[in-house]
């Protein structure tokens, strides 16, 4: 349950014909640290349009641990549907794949976190994306459990 399905360089190596490779129509997305560096607000150039070019493609949700108000700012400017808290990993997905309409074989969770992101999409059923920290900066706590999570950050059966 801890092993992602796929292990990717970068959040911008999730392209369209990547998700339709894997027969993947929606994508549930983790916020910080995976599209936004922990602690920011604006996207930058090219992860606005991977976002543009993506959500051509196929649905979107936000599902993130962040704090209410923060996350309804930039939920807002993103345009994106999503909700938090989302109290990952035991809940919140069961929303997101309402939201999108799909059943979890065809939806990709991603995140940069495996005892949050990764978790909760494979208890799911969904086809789990871990993504390396787009920022060391982050919440203490992270910076700890990122240790612990150090044996998953590969392919589960498989080598990184």
């Amino acid at each position: 349950m801890l092993f992602p399905r796929a292990v990717l360089p970068s959040l911008l190596h999730l392209t369209p014909e990547w998700l339709r490779a894997r027969g993947l129509k929606g994508v549930i997305l983790d916020l910080d640290n995976t599209l936004l560096p922990y602690g920011e607000e604006d996207l930058s150039p090219a992860y606005r349009a991977w976002l543009l070019e993506l959500r051509r493609e196929a649905p979107i949700y936000l599902l993130s641990n962040a704090l209410p108000e923060r996350f309804a700012r930039l939920q807002e400017r993103l345009g994106l549907p999503g909700h938090a808290p989302a109290l990952k990993p035991w809940l919140g997905f069961g929303k997101a794949l309402r939201t999108l309409g799909l059943p979890p074989r065809e939806v990709a969770v991603v995140g940069d976190q495996v005892f949050t992101d990764v978790l909760g999409g494979n208890l799911v059923g969904a086809y789990t994306v871990l993504v390396p920290p787009l920022k060391e900066r982050e919440f203490f706590y992270t910076r700890f459990i990122r240790m612990l999570e150090t044996p998953f950050r590969r392919p589960r059966g498989g080598s990184a």
